[in-house]
């Protein structure tokens, strides 16, 4: 009996993520003993915080049944909008402004070509992407800009005790957007459209102000995460967040998150974050070439949509076995 409670254990989702993350931390910690120091531990949630936070928007967007590969390019353009803002004004407060209301934006410019053009997610910020990297390209001229504030750069490379600030903001923001998710009308109008738009649309829900809503905050989230990589790189790079966008993705749906939309959670999410860059920064203590990197990130691409594939057909087999054995009783 007890063998069977235990096994029961694999049937939920978030046992099986945080196994498989205890599993890569101690194959890591065997194969670098520099992975469990203090110093590295510390470093793997300052730079995983980037991507959870740009994380928590995606999360919301591919709940709702959508998707967004502009992310990266909002990454360059915000970031150096951000740095331009502070070296002429040297106010940090407009230069967050500045990267949160690029982000804002570029995610009212995708969610009214969504929803108004009836054009698809994909297609959509799969344009708008290659748009924001050649405007932060042209209007910089390929140039990056340092940071002449050395305040600014302590949302990046500063600490509150030992925790880390990205962290701090990281941490704050999960505990906000969970809440919301869960707790909220919002949040359930969010999992409704993800399940069947069709349906949420006769419900009464208003679908196009969700999805206009749900891109706007992603993209002030993502704006955030800009700004916070441009203080802890020193400077506003127009090249920075290239493949960014893919291992958001990869991670929410390793996460758990389904990429045709209503069902995931937003912890799931975390933790896949942390799982990829667990083993990003594995690789670089490893010493292995940048070149395998972006072909391991691929193969996790590629099998966290295949995982994503595989949980969806379960879900019909069980479906359906439930619809059969209800109607012959």
């Amino acid at each position: 009996m007890k063998k069977k409670k235990w096994l029961c254990l694999f049937e939920y989702e978030q046992f099986t993520l945080v196994l498989t993350l205890l599993l890569l931390c101690i194959g890591m910690s065997f194969l670098s003993n520099k992975f469990l120091t203090g110093s590295n531990i510390i470093n793997i949630f300052r730079q995983a915080s980037q991507y959870g936070i740009c994380a928590i928007g995606m999360v919301m967007v591919i709940l709702l049944g959508g998707i967004d590969l502009s992310v990266g390019s909002v990454q360059a353009l915000a970031g150096v909008a951000s740095v331009v803002v502070l070296n002429k004004t040297n106010s940090i407060f407009l230069a967050i402004g500045t990267g949160i209301l690029v982000g804002a934006f570029v995610g009212l410019i995708n969610s009214l070509i969504i929803t108004k053009m009836n054009i698809t997610p994909l297609i959509c910020t799969l344009g708008t992407m290659s748009i924001i990297s050649g405007i932060a390209l042209v209007s910089t001229e390929a140039v990056s800009f340092q940071v002449m504030n050395k305040t600014y750069m302590k949302l990046g490379i500063g600490r509150i005790g030992i925790i880390p600030i990205p962290v701090i903001i990281l941490a704050v923001l999960i505990a906000i957007f969970y809440f919301i998710l869960k707790h909220t009308v919002y949040g359930r109008y969010i999992y409704a459209i993800g399940g069947n738009k069709n349906a949420a649309a006769l419900a009464g829900i208003p679908v196009d102000k969700i999805i206009i809503i749900t891109y706007v905050i992603s993209g002030m989230l993502t704006g955030l995460a800009a700004i916070i990589l441009s203080a802890r790189l020193g400077s506003g790079q127009p090249t920075a967040g290239t493949g960014f966008e893919m291992s958001v993705i990869a991670a929410v749906i390793i996460g758990g998150v389904s990429l045709s939309g209503g069902k995931g959670s937003l912890s799931g999410a975390m933790i896949g974050v942390l799982t990829l860059y667990v083993l990003t920064n594995g690789m670089v203590l490893l010493d292995i070439s940048s070149f395998w990197q972006d072909i391991m990130r691929g193969i996790l691409i590629i099998l966290a949509v295949y995982i994503d594939e595989r949980r969806r057909t379960q879900s019909a087999k069980k479906l359906t076995q439930a619809k059969f054995l209800s109607n012959t009783q």
